[in-house]
């Protein structure tokens, strides 16, 4: 089972992979990272990416509808699309209170999309932290 280097090392290994953290989205801090960060600075793209992950995990309206009660986290990911890339970002269940996620910044040209989000799938179930 791979720790956080491994992991963002094996995610690096994605086609189009640019860059990747595993963040806490609690508190925007960048658990580790591998690669370019998007804008510049690795910090700066965990805390904003976290924002993200925190307005959909809290959200009531992106849960099941199958009413078998809340799931912490109810988002397995989310996809932010813009011309030349995809964000990914792919929250990491856990035995303790989950507040992390895998952030895989991919280059649209070169990446595969469905690829990615099943190879992250992966990674996420298999990730031991601690």
């Amino acid at each position: 089972m791979p720790g956080i280097d491994e992991c963002l090392l094996e995610t690096m290994r994605l086609p189009g992979a640019r860059g990747a953290a595993l963040v806490d989205w609690t508190s925007g801090l960048a658990l580790g990272t591998v690669g370019d960060p998007p804008g510049g600075d690795h910090e700066t793209a965990a805390a904003e990416a976290a924002e993200l992950a925190r307005l959909a995990a809290e959200q009531g309206a992106f849960g099941p509808e199958d009413g078998t009660g809340t799931v912490d986290p109810p988002v397995e990911d989310l996809i932010l699309s813009n011309r030349d890339s995809y964000h990914v970002l792919r929250f990491v269940p856990t035995s303790f209170d989950s507040s992390v996620f895998l952030y895989l910044w991919l280059a649209r040209a070169d990446g595969n999309l469905a690829l990615a989000r099943i190879r992250l799938g992966e990674m996420a179930e298999r990730l031991v932290l601690g």
